[in-house]
């Protein structure tokens, strides 16, 4: 097994704000974690921590639970991991404000019979089948937002976690059925990424290539080298920026089971 994985600032005077990491538990197989943090606009989030605090603490309590509760589908891990959370910080932080920090989530697991997955919000997560094939793993509700709406801080907070919007792992469990989940039968799978859309603005938004080949490069040049290619292309003066920043924080991990 080869598990490799990177992440940079989007800027390197504020902390990033995403998660990764990855595991091999003791009792066999693995698990990959990527939490894309939700960066608010400026104004009163109600929480007296930040979103670097938030995706640590629920990334954290995602890989242990994830690891150690084999028995519990990903779905209730992500219930679970989301409450711990939210109970870390009820006493001093206002949970019911819209902008409560928030993040996507990608969460794989496998053992020797299968990997079952987990995507909420636009993070991206890769299945490379032994024949070549790749499947691309989405939750595409905010792409379907059009981008004037999301421009506006007041439609968009009315579309976080509501009927018709988006979804994000933020305050409520309840979001974790929200989720797109699924399980694949370990035979069918050589190999897995996940990425924040830092890194997969590679192929989603700078069109450099296909699902495929963005695998490709992550299994040639690592996680290093899908964002160091990212990171040269935003460089370049002739591009217009990558939706609302030129540069974002950018999370990858691949691993060959």
């Amino acid at each position: 097994m080869r598990i490799d994985l990177a992440s940079a600032p989007g800027d390197p005077e504020r902390p990033n704000e995403d998660w990764v990491s990855a595991s091999a538990p003791a009792a066999g197989g693995g698990v990959l974690v990527v939490l894309d943090g939700v960066t608010p606009p400026r104004g009163d989030d109600g929480c007296v921590h930040g979103v670097p605090w938030f995706s640590a603490r629920l990334g954290g309590r995602l890989t242990e639970l994830s690891g150690s509760r084999r028995d519990m589908p990903l779905d209730r891990i992500l219930a679970r991991a989301i409450g711990d959370t939210a109970d870390a910080h009820r006493g001093t932080c206002d949970l019911s404000h819209a902008r409560t920090p928030q993040a996507t989530v990608v969460v794989v697991r496998w053992d020797a019979s299968r990997v079952e997955h987990l995507v909420l919000s636009d993070s991206v997560l890769l299945l490379r089948a032994p024949g070549g094939d790749v499947t691309a793993v989405l939750d595409d509700r905010l792409d379907r937002i059009p981008r004037e709406v999301l421009g506006s801080v007041a439609a968009t907070d009315a579309l976080r976690n509501a009927d018709g919007g988006f979804f994000t792992a933020a305050a409520d469990p309840a979001v974790a059925a929200r989720a797109v989940s699924g399980s694949t039968p370990r035979e069918r799978v050589r190999a897995v990424a996940a990425l924040t859309d830092g890194a997969s603005r590679w192929t989603d938004t700078f069109g450099e290539g296909d699902w495929t080949a963005c695998l490709d490069v992550l299994r040639e040049e690592g996680a290093a080298g899908l964002i160091g290619r990212v990171r040269a292309i935003e460089s370049d003066p002739l591009r217009p920026p990558a939706r609302h920043k030129r540069h974002d924080d950018a999370s990858a991990v691949y691993a060959e089971l």
